[in-house]
């Protein structure tokens, strides 16, 4: 701990601190300091005793600010400010606020919540008046940040952690590995508990496709059986060539006891054999997930995205529409063509189905969003399913705001059940829920058809919007946080895995808190107070990075395969000098690269952050154009953050004089051409800037580093574990704008220097993708977590511990968030 103060301090040494700006502070609290445990309150009380002078000097300070919640950066320059002026410094207390993420003045008590590294929390009470130090619960902490909110008491409680049905991991490093954990954890039951292997022989014995056997017949009735058939059908098996196929021993293996899902083979019958034979005599953790990952058990699959317009066609930049429809559209092709491969392996002639549960528009704004069924291009058997929302009026006609589905919810998910059953002739294997309320949903109808639940959150928005728990009244009528919250909490708790695109996602990093991470504890003042609400460690949570279309997204070396029939169109959209609708402003100098970026026109993706920048340095106005694609200027918006963000575009447009260096282009929805755009925008030794507040993942990075396109993008989310900085790409703060555009600058003009520097980083780009970002890589983990956690699911099934968590889980859906979706106002169609 000591051994950085002198670094930092260094900084001020010589300055005022009363004249230093707060971004020096800002930067200095980058420098986290770590605390173990239980010596943070000790290390207090000695400052406390041998530099009262530090606490005592912050009393006028939190007097005169009174309560409310403060950014500890806020306390940390008061503190800076009283060594200025010759008060002596102790340390401690720079250094714990250094680690606070937020801080509670309550006069005369501070609250700090000091985060030791992520996943792990500490609160301290620090009293001003008493110089005394005290640490708090979680729940005292919640208490003491109620009392920021006037006349607001919580008398609902939620805790999850008394249903935890399986021991949590420990360290960072763990987190989003929870399949390895998983496996682990269930080699020691086998190994220790002859209960779960008896269960293992039921899960097989059980295990069929529409009431006909996959793995065991009747005759085999117990272990000692199984061993014995296991043991003939591998005596008999290895006499046999590898490729011998199944049909030609399949009568002998039904004389043993065992039915055609073991292979289609002789290889790979005797791979399997051997795996079972290894978790019945000496488990470990990598049969486990080898074994259960080729057991057939995902034959038909359901994955929910209800809002916004979900088509394959002239939808992207809809409101509410971006990459989780490209994510998805993704997603299963590549996940159909997986389980084809595994059924063929494992011997079985059955043909998969997967149906994506999106929400009917009767009024579709000239897309296919008004069609029941559409079959998804890529795939053989894969359909998207539309359903629509209803009231006792009828079917809701017209777009509504992902805010301002929770009234519908219920009702659709029952129709929605209906719809599968009838589609399916049965009932789902596997469901896969995106964004809260696809989450929702198919925690109700995992619940409904006992099908392993998967969950996606994309983003949630509790982190989006500071203090939207908190002050969640204030945001109630326009976002309705109350419902979406509590429909979050409900999901996360309630599915078998969590699938995130990255670790900053659960648990952030040494600086920010991670998405999930926040909702470990937290307050809803006059609503219900969490004081366990998810665990980061725990073991459900799996990192599955998605990839990047590489039938659309390839290098812009590969010319074979460039697309140039689209290239006139590119052409006009980019450097056309008729301004209207689909095109604002003109771009003189066509020489120059193209700075590019394509996004939602919505506050967080920042689009008009990276115009202010881009408008403010006239070394970067030389070097390149700026081309901005996003948002819809074809049409009146409904969407209040686009309304306002294309107000804010237009502003800074006239206010910086950007035409002729600036083009804006309206959102373009067809996703090939887009592919050859960014192709294009290589060919013009340009780069691609990512600059939103957050990302949870960055589908767009992944597709432009696919195309060689150099890339920028947020340091807050997911972008900043897809690039390695300064080899495949670069990290930007998207609070320093002033700060990114150097950054921009220096690289075009070193690139002008020497061109092979921009052919490095796209080249790095690339190998980087390649390495850890496809679908073949994504499709694989999933229907291995499939199998792992649909086994776990199985053997806990009926165990009083998890019947208790559903009673729970069941009570909250019932009393919060059915309750706070009744008061969402129903849409009018107009």
């Amino acid at each position: 701990m000591h051994s950085t103060k002198p670094h930092l301090y260094s900084k001020f040494k010589n300055i005022s601190i009363l004249s230093c700006k707060i971004q020096s502070i800002e930067a200095m609290t980058q420098f986290v300091v770590t605390h173990d445990n239980g010596s943070i309150k000790e290390s207090l009380v000695n400052a406390i005793k041998n530099h009262p002078e530090e606490i005592i000097g912050l009393k006028s300070w939190i007097e005169t600010q009174g309560k409310g919640l403060v950014k500890p950066i806020d306390i940390l320059s008061q503190v800076f400010s009283l060594h200025a002026n010759g008060v002596k410094e102790s340390g401690a207390l720079e250094n714990v606020l250094k680690s606070s993420q937020e801080a509670i003045v309550v006069p005369p008590e501070i609250g700090l919540g000091v985060r030791i590294r992520p996943g792990v929390w500490n609160y301290i009470l620090l009293n001003v008046e008493e110089l005394s130090v005290a640490e708090l619960s979680s729940k005292e902490y919640l208490q003491l940040k109620e009392k920021v909110v006037d006349g607001c008491k919580n008398d609902f409680e939620v805790d999850f952690e008394p249903f935890k049905t399986t021991s949590h991991q420990s360290t960072s490093k763990a987190i989003g590995n929870g399949i390895d954990f998983m496996n682990r954890f269930l080699a020691s039951k086998m190994f220790n508990e002859k209960e779960i292997v008896q269960k293992l022989l039921d899960f097989l014995r059980q295990h069929n496709y529409n009431g006909k056997s996959l793995m065991l017949r009747e005759s085999i009735k117990d272990l000692e059986m199984l061993k014995s058939a296991l043991k003939k059908a591998e005596e008999y098996v290895l006499a046999l060539n590898p490729e011998t196929p199944y049909s030609d021993f399949e009568t002998k293996f039904e004389e043993i006891g065992l039915e055609r899902g073991w292979g289609d083979n002789a290889g790979r019958v005797l791979e399997m054999i051997n795996l079972l034979l290894l978790l019945l005599e000496a488990p470990d953790a990598k049969a486990v997930e080898t074994f259960l990952g080729k057991i057939p058990v995902v034959f038909n699959a359901v994955i929910l995205t209800p809002h916004g317009y979900f088509a394959q066609d002239y939808v992207l930049g809809y409101p509410d529409t971006g990459g989780q429809v490209v994510y998805i559209l993704d997603q299963v092709p590549a996940m159909e063509k997986e389980m084809l491969q595994r059924l063929k392996q494992q011997g079985l002639d059955i043909i998969p189905r997967i149906l994506i549960i999106t929400r009917l528009l009767p009024d579709a704004t000239g897309t296919t969003c008004n069609q029941r069924v559409e079959k998804v291009y890529g795939a053989e058997h894969a359909y998207i399913l539309r359903v629509p929302f209803r009231t006792e009026n009828g079917i809701v006609r017209k777009w509504i705001s992902r805010f301002e589905v929770w009234p519908y919810m219920e009702t659709f998910t029952e129709d929605v059940a209906a719809e599968i059953t009838k589609e399916l002739q049965g009932k789902p294997d596997l469901i896969i829920g995106n964004y809260s309320e696809g989450n929702l949903a198919a925690s109700l109808l995992a619940q409904k058809f006992g099908a392993v639940q998967g969950t996606i959150a994309h983003a949630l928005e509790k982190t989006k919007y500071p203090s939207s728990d908190l002050y969640w009244k204030k945001f109630d009528d326009k976002y309705h946080f109350s419902s979406q919250f509590s429909a979050d909490l409900y999901a996360m708790n309630h599915t078998d895995f969590i699938i995130t695109s990255t670790f900053q996602e659960i648990a952030g990093n040494k600086k920010t808190v991670g998405q999930y991470e926040s909702h470990t504890s937290f307050t809803m003042p006059g609503l219900y107070r969490v004081v366990h609400g998810i665990d980061v460690f725990d073991p459900k949570f799996n990192i599955v990075a998605p990839g990047a279309d590489m039938s659309i997204y390839y290098p812009y070396t590969e010319k074979e395969k460039r697309l140039t029939e689209f290239h006139p169109t590119i052409e006009e959209l980019l450097y056309s000098h008729v301004e209207n609708e689909e095109h604002l402003c003109i771009l003189k100098d066509r020489n120059k690269p193209i700075l590019f970026t394509m996004a939602r026109l919505d506050r967080v993706k920042n689009l008009t952050g990276l115009v202010e920048w881009y408008a403010k340095n006239p070394i970067l106005r030389e070097l390149v154009n700026l081309v901005v694609v996003g948002g819809d200027r074809r049409k009146q918006s409904k969407d209040l953050e686009e309304q306002a963000e294309m107000k804010k575009m237009y502003e800074l447009i006239d206010e910086y004089n950007l035409n002729g260096q600036f083009r804006w282009i309206s959102s373009q929805m067809n996703r090939v051409r887009n592919g050859e755009l960014y192709r294009y925008i290589a060919d013009t030794k340009g780069a691609f800037v990512q600059p939103a507040f957050y990302e949870a993942f960055g589908l767009t990075v992944v597709e432009s580093m696919t195309c060689g396109l150099p890339t920028f993008a947020t340091c807050n989310g997911g972008p900043a574990e897809i690039i390695v900085h300064g080899k495949s790409g670069f990290h930007i703060d998207p609070n320093q704008g002033d700060r990114t555009a150097e950054i921009l600058v220096s690289f075009f003009e070193k690139c002008k220097k020497d061109p092979s520097h921009w052919e490095e980083v796209s080249t790095g780009g690339l190998q980087r993708i390649l390495e850890k970002f496809t679908w073949k890589i994504y499709s694989e983990k999933v229907l291995n977590l499939a199998g792992v956690y649909g086994f776990w699911k199985y053997i806990s099934k009926n165990e009083p511990q998890e019947n208790a968590r559903k009673r729970y889980l069941e009570m909250f859906y019932e009393l919060m968030f059915k309750k706070a979706a009744e008061s969402v106002p129903l849409a009018v169609d107009e």
